[in-house]
């Protein structure tokens, strides 16, 4: 697992490439990217990115299995509303309080085969998780956004979505790390 800043995407997608292409020759042959499985988050900015990576990768023929949304702020000359066709699954969570806040829905490309696991709104003016680790001007200025970053809750939610579509992998090489003990 690697983690990428909003605005390094260009590194992502690079590493991305690096990482599938075994033979280290710049082709990365169709039965390969097929092979990959590719999960894409990010919060705020980044909810933006993941959107606009998986679409590059689209353009590649390269699959993404998930991408998740959490309370995704589109950057300028970016669409954090459309999830491409190269996208299994994709979830968002949001919320619609304060100054700043992320979609409310994201929709699967006309004609896409994906799935898109929900539009997960959560509500702060009641509810308040401990951000005390972040700046006085965050807690104030943008509350309700750092708010559902803060929220354990919706993290845990989405580590769950992660670990379900990591668990077939490692499933397989634990079977097969068993057999071969035997």
């Amino acid at each position: 697992m690697k983690v990428f800043e909003n605005h390094r995407r260009e590194k992502a997608h690079q590493e991305i490439l690096n990482l599938l292409d075994t033979h280290h020759d710049g082709k990365i042959p169709a039965e390969e990217k097929q092979k990959a499985r590719i999960i894409f988050y990010g919060m705020s900015w980044g909810g933006s990115e993941t959107v606009t990576l998986a679409k590059e990768l689209e353009g590649e023929g390269i699959p993404v299995l998930l991408t998740v949304q959490v309370d995704s702020v589109a950057k300028i000359r970016q669409n954090d509303e459309v999830i491409p066709a190269n996208v299994a699954e994709a979830a968002n969570f949001y919320q619609t309080d304060g100054l700043l806040h992320g979609r409310a829905e994201i929709r699967a490309e006309k004609g896409a085969g994906t799935q898109i696991l929900g539009n997960f709104h959560y509500e702060y003016k009641t509810k308040s998780p401990s951000c005390d680790g972040y700046p006085w001007y965050d807690r104030l200025f943008t509350k309700y956004h750092t708010k559902i970053e803060c929220d354990p809750v919706v993290w845990n939610r989405v580590e769950t979505l992660i670990r379900a579509r990591l668990q077939p992998a490692e499933e397989k090489a634990a079977k097969k790390a068993s057999e071969s003990q035997h």
